[in-house]
């Protein structure tokens, strides 16, 4: 049975995913046959695996860190939410239905048998795993139910490491108050803490994390550094700047900038499609949610949707349907944001609200059908060819124009029209040869005859280069024989326990 690690946060985006990826690489690069693994994620970042499944995005990019393909066993429960406060379910990369948090507790006994068996199998074959957890492992009132951190780690052994962002401030607060929060069982598995994203002089730092360790047992095992070029595969678009600015945009190539804005839906899924955009030289992406924010927009996107007609619906509230449809330049629409642009949704499926006006930029017409569409699809893109994958139930019943990609098989698929097109794949745009025709043919319909697309942008090498500074990360700031020793022994005996170590129920 190979060794195994569960890296928990204090909160979300504390830097799980980044540390599992950087473990992972820097394991990965040692000869080590390592995996990725997360119990239960819920997210609408999600991608397609070779054997048609489905997992949450931020597993797909550990997984590629490791050098391996997408699989299911990488994230065996996946909750998307949608409406109403529900969520669906995907099990080992297929959905089983839709739950609400409610009825969510009652089905996790039977799914916990399912994460434990995948557990076993990954380390079976390989000789390390590196857990993810999810949330935080101190949400008291989800510990009975718990299959993703603290339960999962008592279930099968798994020594643990909690990571805390010191960009949000309280640091030390938050690795003392999770620590102390859990009861003793749990505490006996908690091995260190990492500090994520410090900016500064560590030697300003070294004082509290003596005291920290006194207070605690534990060591801080490491404090990775803030680094700007780590902002690729975010786990959601609130991942991005403050300003809603993607990457760190760099001057153009020609004398005139892309202006780009991509439409922050309150249920988007797979926002990172606009990544690769925001590597380009002069291309300027920012995420928007409200009408003004487009009036000097050159391209407007409007992006995935695990709930379509409810995020149509918001569009119109807020003025930003208006604002889409009678913007002068291009817009572009990725899966949901593609369905949207449609004549006519019809919804029996998701929202069940039937046929409504989609913003008619496009003549076709869109039915939800019961079985979602998963698939890893190749095909040719303005003389291009291409690679991408599809997550939707909603499919082109009628389509009035012309497409935007043909398929291997002579099949049409999206839609372009004069400034507007559409597509149902997600990772189009990460096709170099295709991104660059694609700012072309953008530039020219809006008006940005300065803009020059760079010739060079590789954006497959740019993710390569995101896992080996991820693991230059890890290597050079992370007590790695401590991390091996763990691998190795498993949780230190003797761990003191810290009080109020779980309190008492209160009825």
């Amino acid at each position: 049975m190979g060794g195994g690690l569960l890296v928990a946060g204090t909160t979300s985006d504390a830097g799980k995913s980044v540390l599992v990826a950087g473990l992972c690489r820097w394991l990965a690069r040692r000869g080590v046959r390592v995996a990725p693994f997360k119990a239960q994620n819920m997210s609408n970042n999600s991608v397609v695996t070779p054997d048609g499944g489905e997992i949450g995005r931020a597993q797909a990019f550990q997984a590629a860190a490791c050098g391996l393909e997408p699989s299911v066993r990488f994230n065996p429960v996946l909750l998307k939410p949608g409406g109403d406060r529900s969520s669906q379910v995907v099990v080992l990369g297929r959905a089983v239905g839709e739950v609400s948090a409610l009825s969510y507790r009652e089905r996790k006994a039977e799914l916990f048998d399912t994460v434990l068996d995948t557990l076993r199998s990954l380390r079976r074959d390989h000789d390390v795993v590196v857990c993810e957890g999810a949330g935080s492992p101190a949400e008291i009132n989800l510990r009975a139910t718990d299959i993703a951190n603290m339960g999962l780690a008592r279930a099968a052994d798994l020594p643990v490491l909690v990571v805390g962002d010191i960009d949000r401030g309280g640091i030390f607060a938050h690795l003392f108050g999770t620590l102390a929060l859990l009861d003793p069982a749990d505490q006996a598995l908690v091995a260190g803490f990492v500090v994520n994203k410090f900016r500064g002089d560590p030697a300003l730092l070294e004082p509290g994390l003596r005291q920290l360790t006194a207070l605690t047992g534990r060591p801080v095992h490491g404090v990775l550094p803030w680094r700007e070029e780590l902002w690729l595969d975010a786990e959601d678009s609130l991942s991005y700047a403050a300003d809603g600015v993607v990457g760190r945009p760099a001057p153009p190539v020609g004398d005139q900038w892309l202006r780009v804005a991509v439409v922050r839906l309150p249920r988007i899924s797979n926002a990172t499609d606009v990544e690769a955009l925001a590597c380009e030289p002069g291309v300027s992406v920012r995420f928007v949610t409200e009408p003004s924010r487009l009036a000097d927009a050159d391209l407007v996107v409007v992006p995935g949707s695990k709930a379509t007609v409810a995020d149509l619906a918001w569009l119109r509230s807020t003025g930003l349907a208006d604002a889409i449809a009678t913007h002068p330049g291009p817009v572009f629409g990725v899966c949901g944001g593609f369905q949207m642009l449609a004549a006519r949704v019809e919804d029996d499926v998701e929202s069940r609200a039937g046929a409504v006006p989609g913003l008619g930029l496009l003549d076709l017409d869109v039915r939800f059908a019961p079985d979602k569409t998963l698939r890893r699809p190749t095909g040719i893109a303005f003389g291009y060819a291409v690679g991408g994958y599809e997550i939707h139930h909603g499919q082109v019943v009628r389509n009035g124009e012309d497409g935007l990609l043909t398929l291997a098989d002579g099949t049409p698929e999206g839609a372009v029209r004069d400034r507007v097109a559409g597509t149902h794949w997600h990772g189009l745009l990460e096709n170099d040869d295709f991104r660059r025709a694609f700012l072309r043919w953008a530039a020219a319909r809006a008006g940005r005859d300065g803009f020059v697309p760079a010739a060079d942008v590789d954006f497959a090498g740019r993710r390569a280069a995101q896992f080996d500074l991820l693991g230059d990360l890890v290597a050079e700031h992370l007590d790695t024989d401590a991390v091996l020793r763990l691998l190795e022994e498993g949780p230190p005996p003797g761990l003191p326990v810290i009080p109020p170590a779980g309190a008492p129920t209160v009825a």
